[in-house]
């Protein structure tokens, strides 16, 4: 694959960054996709392996060697369809997905793996710039009708593959915009939105519906979820009107932290700042969090507490400290034990370099305000032994804090939703669906399916995607007796 010595002829070149100062005056991407020469010399580095285990690395199963080599010798449309073949949304994973496919590269056992995501992310763009990106509607109408509820990925997903093998759909989305957490969960310096309204031009002329506005359940969400509906539909009615429904909901349910002081104004979940954030860059009413000039903690290192990372330091504030209860992970994994799996190593995102102290092994013990407001936090330096946290004896130590943000992950799905619908739920509160074997995605009820965060929990959007093109699949073969969509 590739130019069989390219790996060792070309060293990998990362995709380059708008400077720091640049970059946090505004809400914009600021990453470059490679350039058609840096891509084919990317490409060249592709190792003809024997064994790709890039391709089982990622969770979509790219064929990754396949555009890798077409990229190299220049058939950059002939990628695209290839990488179409397999993902419905690369410009979407060629931007946020963490690239599980990079970590099972081989030649990631000893020296710096392909740039596969790089690569990715060139081929979808110079589709976008060309207008090769074109509706591919069904030649013959099923008359079948398929109710999506939820438009992130992976409910995009499954819409835009049932659409496409002649299959009516209609998405239903609780707020005002489809896209659900891709959205208003992730930053728009992170994830452009005009990406989501191009793809969602090109599932419209394919023939899927998408309603706005509408909940799908009983008992509205609490206060800690985004929801914009102003009306309601009743799963039985849906049940009625519709031949299958597909449950394609995120998980925002947020994991919270009760220690006193959790009622203080400026402790926050995540979502309740990026959420109006995003909805601000848009055009809507502005964010009534700004911390601009105020003192932040993020609680939790993941990927939810770096956007509030890179928010704070859009909005001007005065210093950002992100703990997270876990100690801190190594520089660099033992390649040897953990290749091709992914590795436990430090990970330091775009957010973190624009600023950001980071400290790890700590535990939040209370919440200090004033008059119901928020001052400060007490913590105390923490350590594992035999598998159990136990506080070091006298490491408390406080910390200022205008506004805490709470990104320690999600629980589960809505359970309003479940509920309504009345799914057997599994132990953590999912919808409980198999994905292998007659009726993999189906939930308890025969016309009712499952996919994403809504089946599996909180997970990467890569893993939605490929969920949400599965239960397409499981869907067609219900409604159809077979399917000639891609397992």
């Amino acid at each position: 694959m590739g130019k069989p010595t390219g790996f060792m002829e070309f060293d990998r070149v990362n995709e380059a960054y708008s400077p720091v100062d640049q970059r946090v005056n505004n809400y914009r991407e600021f990453v470059a996709h490679l350039s058609d020469a840096d891509a084919k010399l990317q490409g060249a580095r592709c190792m003809d392996c024997g064994i790709p285990f890039c391709n089982t690395g990622c969770p979509v199963n790219n064929i990754i060697p396949d555009w890798n080599d077409l990229v190299y010798r220049g058939n950059w449309k002939e990628a695209l369809d290839v990488l179409h073949s397999t993902n419905n949304f690369p410009e979407v994973t060629g931007r946020i997905c963490p690239a599980p496919c990079e970590a099972a590269c081989t030649l990631n056992i000893n020296a710096d793996a392909v740039g596969i995501k790089s690569i990715e992310h060139a081929i979808i763009d110079k589709g976008g710039e060309n207008g090769w990106v074109v509706p591919q509607p069904a030649k013959k109408k099923t008359g079948k009708k398929i109710a999506v509820v939820g438009s992130g990925p992976a409910g995009l997903a499954a819409a835009q593959q049932l659409a496409r093998v002649g299959h009516s759909v209609t998405v239903f989305e609780k707020n005002d915009r489809i896209g659900g957490l891709l959205r208003y969960g992730i930053p728009d310096f992170k994830l452009d939105k005009r990406l989501i309204d191009w793809r969602m031009a090109q599932m419209t002329a394919e023939g899927v519906e998408f309603r706005t506005g509408t909940f799908v359940g009983k008992d509205a969400p609490g206060k800690c979820i985004a929801n914009d509906a102003k009306q309601t539909i009743s799963p039985q009615d849906l049940q009625k009107k519709f031949d299958a429904v597909i449950l394609a909901g995120g998980a925002e349910q947020p994991r919270d932290l009760p220690i006193p002081g959790r009622e203080l104004k400026g402790v926050n979940y995540a979502l309740e700042f990026l959420i109006p954030q995003n909805k601000e860059v848009a055009g809507k009413a502005k964010n009534l969090i700004n911390v601009s000039g105020k003192h932040v903690i993020v609680i939790g290192g993941g990927d939810t507490g770096s956007d509030c990372v890179g928010t704070s330091n859009r909005q001007g504030a005065a210093s950002i400290t992100q703990i997270e209860v876990m100690p801190r992970a190594p520089d660099q994994e033992n390649k040897s034990m953990t290749w091709p799996y992914w590795p436990l190593k430090l990970r330091t995102s775009s957010s973190h370099e624009e600023g950001c102290d980071r400290d790890w092994a700590i535990a939040t013990k209370e919440f200090v305000g004033e008059d119901g407001v928020l001052k400060a936090i007490k913590a105390v330096r923490i350590e594992f032994k035999d598998g159990k946290m136990i506080e070091i004896a006298g490491s408390e130590f406080e910390l200022k804090a205008d506004f805490v943000f709470l990104a320690m992950g999600f629980t589960n799905p809505l359970q309003q939703v479940l509920d309504a619908f009345g799914v057997e739920k599994d132990a953590r509160g999912n919808a409980k669906a198999t994905t292998d074997g007659k009726g993999c995605y189906q939930t308890s009820l025969k016309k009712v399916f499952a996919a994403g965060d809504m089946r599996r929990g909180q997970s990467l959007v890569v893993w939605a995607i490929r969920e949400g093109r599965q239960a397409a699949r499981a869907v067609d073969e219900f409604l159809m007796g077979k399917s000639v969509l891609p397992r």
